[in-house]
């Protein structure tokens, strides 16, 4: 877990820090709070955000922790899931809705961003590849 706090202006070291925890596929618990599962790699993103934030004039500790109860892991990763398989759901819409060549390459990229993140299996996941896939065959010339 990421514990932080960081001055409101200006916003910039706030934002910043917000769309890298998202982009790892953290979980935001409270404000100033926000987990992800434990992997040597998770643990090393999680420090270098603490270090980003102290220079950002903030404070910020990381904690090694685990929920208290199977019900309160269970929320924390559906929660987690539901993220991931909202991400998969936008791109699926995108591949359906008639794109061109580069947008196929954008698509694979963020479907590669998602998997990244997606830590619990998120349902969606192939059913966003297979669009993806379509739609490169579509464009692919006769």
């Amino acid at each position: 877990m990421l514990v932080y706090r960081l001055p409101r202006d200006p916003s910039t070291p706030r934002i910043a820090l917000w769309r890298r925890l998202r982009r790892l596929g953290a979980g935001q618990l409270l404000d100033g709070l926000a987990a992800l599962p434990l992997t040597a790699e998770t643990r090393e993103q999680l420090e270098w955000l603490a270090e980003e934030v102290e220079e950002a004039g903030g404070s910020a500790t990381v904690w090694l922790a685990r929920p208290s109860t199977a019900a309160e892991s269970r929320e924390l990763e559906a929660r987690m899931r539901d993220a991931a398989d909202a991400d998969y759901a936008r791109v699926t819409a995108a591949a359906r809705g008639k794109t061109d060549g580069r947008t196929i390459g954008r698509l694979r990229r963020a479907v590669r961003a998602i998997r990244a993140r997606d830590y619990f299996g998120a349902p969606g996941r192939e059913e966003a590849e297979r669009a993806v896939a379509e739609l490169a065959e579509e464009e692919v010339p006769a």
